[in-house]
């Protein structure tokens, strides 16, 4: 295993959630209707709005050890005591020990961070951008309609391995490997591979399209 980059070592409410992974500076919307969570969450409002959201896998009923620190930046209460709330990915962190599992989980957690890069990512970063529009373009051509990327994309490069990462929608299994990675370098190497085979196989299946017309 990785060392962590420990800078702290807090108690924080923790989420499980079926196959969500959420990565740092991302956006998470969350509906919260169960009776634990609603107090969890009125709790967490009254202090510093923040929670763990780990991933739980329904296929082993296993909850990950790593998992992101959510702020909650929005709360709408609706009449029924349900909350709709907008939160967003803070600092990474580890669980040590369960301090309590009633009336919702409670973890002894430290923060983690990735280790410094050993040389410049930012080609690295390029390089995976560049793919990511090369998978946009054609799943665009192939759908037949406009997919368009947001302006905003990081530049730099940790924040972009997080992004990135972030769209890798229905490979929760994958995500989390990423968000384990205390290796910036190591991560976006690991979006080149999957963006890689997404291209070449995109692009077979536009050749295909094309012959077929």
């Amino acid at each position: 295993m990785a060392s962590s980059s420990s800078v702290a070592v807090r108690e924080l409410p923790l989420f499980p959630l079926p196959e969500v992974v959420l990565f740092p500076g991302r956006p998470l919307p969350l509906q919260i209707f169960e009776f634990r969570y609603r107090i969890m969450m009125n709790t967490i409002l009254e202090g510093d709005r923040r929670f763990g959201v780990l991933m739980w896998d329904p296929n082993q009923n296993k909850v990950s050890a790593v998992g992101c620190c959510a702020e909650v930046i929005h709360c709408q209460r609706l009449p029924d005591d349900r909350m709709k709330i907008m939160t967003l990915g803070q600092q990474r962190f580890r669980v040590l020990d369960a301090v309590r599992e009633k009336p919702y989980l409670v973890g002894l957690v430290e923060w983690i961070e990735d280790e410094p890069p050993q040389k410049d990512l930012r080609p690295l970063g390029k390089d995976v951008e560049q793919l990511l529009r090369d998978v946009v373009r054609l799943s665009s051509k192939l759908m037949d309609q406009p997919i368009d990327l947001p302006e905003d994309i990081p530049s730099l490069p940790t924040e972009l391995s997080y992004w990135v990462a972030s769209y890798l929608y229905g490979a929760a299994t994958e995500q989390q490997t990423l968000l384990e990675l205390q290796d910036t370098a190591a991560r976006l190497e690991r979006e080149t591979e999957i963006l890689t085979s997404t291209r070449n196989h995109l692009a077979a299946r536009t050749v295909l399209k094309d012959t077929l017309k």
